[in-house]
């Protein structure tokens, strides 16, 4: 119509021009022009309308040999982009207001004998534009009531997609769901719901840009991302570029057993899909290890990079706070080896930590039991599993510089330092609490370090060695992750028999560790034990120990 419009005009403005003006001719002239000219322009309008419509008839004519949105040319152009047998329940053609089609029903089957189609949809609208035609230019696909089910990684299915000269403007689907398979059977699929999903310049040639929401299953929460993405490369699909900025919101981290919290994430990631670099940082105020029922913020900064390929990360630094602990972590999460599951493997150290903010986290306490700065390097296994102080593996050593104890812990340490000391030692550690900043020598428990294993829940402790002014003891032996009870064995070498060094409440400790150091004679190695109870230890002779009692006769 505009071009209608635009020939009229112009044939009016021409007749302007022929005739001559309407004030130098007679009035019967005038009308005479006047009736002339009406026929004219009618003859105009009619001629362009005929042109137009002949036009018109030719295009629809040849539109009908090769019309783009034909029910075989867009099944055709579906299976080549998808490798697969595409099937529909109705296709219908639309014209006006734009050209497209509306397909319902329509089924992608990339396998024969596949469990599940690769794609299903309900309803698939294509909307073109006649300016586009010629372009191969699609202005908008809209998908509703889709799901992709994606087969196991392990089945080397292969994809042959062939390139499409068809450039997409937009392709929205909103409420679509994406399914990856289990490698084992009868195991449910691992589902992202998709809310909002929003891709521009769709095609072969250049890479899309996008916009999603998506329900994320484990830990389960919402993650939003935009970004660039392609092109795709077809011989080599882990090649095919990425990059954007994510937000991960109200991750519940109670779906694994063991721990819970609410986490938060943002970050950014660019690179190929066999090797995305990420880096970011998360929040969790209220992280908690079930079995200590505390609760402590959590905080990292991380690097680290993923296989989207088989969807495996690699952590090349995380900085983790909580308290007043710094804890440095590198490591994976990947396939593990028998191809059930992810298995974490993380390698931890920290420098100048405290042990009681490490403590609190798996202890129920109020109070954590011991004090004291600390040194620590561990390897931790986390296979695939639920019960997660079950199934984590460490093995590692550590350090505690200072460590003191809680009451009444702590006055059993007081009775072994007390018990082994004299008065001419007294002084010289009174000098040496002083170059080190401890006002109560007797309350000091110093160079405590060891090596600690831990399988199926219990800690394996070896080579476990502390100092107390006046004693040195060297124990092994384990503690119970899950009902806290305790097993140390070993021995102690006493600097000197038990003597009156004090008064008061500590001289009544001194004589109730006489009947342990009475006979005992300096440099002379006696049989301990520590058991108990995690909230109730005991310390004492290890009067079953043959071996220990054999050393301390030599």
């Amino acid at each position: 119509m505009s071009r209608l419009s635009t020939a009229t005009n112009m044939a009016a403005s021409a007749s302007k021009l022929i005739m001559p003006p309407a004030a130098v001719l007679p009035p019967i002239a005038l009308q005479t022009r006047q009736h002339e000219r009406g026929r004219n322009s009618a003859k105009i309008v009619i001629a362009i309308v005929i042109v137009v419509g002949a036009a018109l008839c030719a295009v629809a004519l040849g539109l009908s040999r090769e019309w783009p949105f034909a029910q075989v040319q867009v099944l055709r152009d579906l299976q080549e982009a998808s490798d697969s047998q595409v099937e529909v329940r109705s296709f219908r053609r639309t014209y006006f207001p734009s050209p497209g089609c509306v397909i319902e029903g329509l089924v992608f089957h990339h396998e024969p004998g596949e469990a599940k189609p690769l794609i299903t949809i309900e309803k698939l609208t294509i909307v073109g534009s006649y300016v586009g035609l010629p372009a191969q230019k699609v202005s908008r696909i809209t998908a509703e009531g889709m799901l992709v089910s994606i087969p196991p990684f392990d089945t080397h299915s292969k994809f042959h997609t062939t390139p499409s000269k068809i450039t997409i403007a937009e392709v929205v689907a909103n409420g679509a769901a994406v399914e990856f398979a289990a490698s084992e059977a009868g195991k449910k699929p691992l589902r992202f719901d998709i809310q909002e999903a929003f891709l521009q310049d769709v095609g072969w040639k250049n890479p899309l840009t996008y916009r999603v929401k998506v329900h994320n299953p484990e830990p389960p929460g919402e993650v939003s991302a935009e970004g660039k993405f392609g092109v795709w490369n077809r011989t080599n699909a882990g090649e095919t570029p990425i990059s954007g900025q994510y937000k991960f919101e109200q991750a519940d981290l109670s779906v694994y057993k063991g721990i819970s919290g609410t986490l938060f994430s943002t970050g950014e990631f660019a690179g190929k899909l066999v090797h995305i670099d990420i880096s970011g940082t998360t929040d969790t105020p209220d992280f908690e290890v079930r079995s200590s029922g505390h609760s402590v913020r959590l905080t990292t900064k991380f690097s680290a990079y993923v296989d989207a390929t088989r969807g495996d990360t690699f952590l090349k630094q995380v900085d983790a706070d909580f308290w007043k602990t710094h804890v440095v972590a590198q490591g994976s999460v990947a396939s593990s080896p028998n191809g059930k599951g992810k298995t974490g493997l993380i390698d931890l150290r920290a420098k100048d930590a405290r042990i009681q903010d490490l403590l609190l986290l798996f202890v129920r306490a109020n109070r954590a039991p011991m004090s004291g700065s600390v040194i620590l390097q561990a390897h931790v296994e986390i296979p695939p599993g639920e019960d997660f102080l079950k199934k984590v593996k460490v093995r590692g050593s550590f350090g505690i510089d200072g460590g003191t104890f809680k009451p009444p812990t702590q006055e059993m340490v007081d009775k072994l330092s007390a018990g082994a000391r004299d008065d001419k030692d007294k002084d010289k550690d009174k000098n040496k609490e002083k170059e080190t900043d401890r006002s109560d020598p007797e309350t000091a428990l110093t160079d405590l370090e060891g090596q600690v294993n831990v399988v199926d829940g219990i800690a394996r402790f070896s080579d476990l060695s502390f100092w107390v002014p006046g004693a040195h003891a060297r124990v092994e032996g384990t503690y119970n992750l899950i009902n806290y009870k305790i097993d140390l064995r070993g021995r102690m070498r006493v600097d000197t028999k038990i003597s009156d060094t004090t008064t008061g409440a500590k001289s009544f400790l001194l004589r109730m560790m006489d009947p342990i150091f009475r006979k005992k004679k300096k440099g002379e190695v006696v049989p301990v034990k520590i058991s108990g109870t995690y909230d109730h230890p005991t310390f004492g002779l290890d009067l079953g120990d043959k071996n220990a009692k054999t050393k301390s006769s030599q």
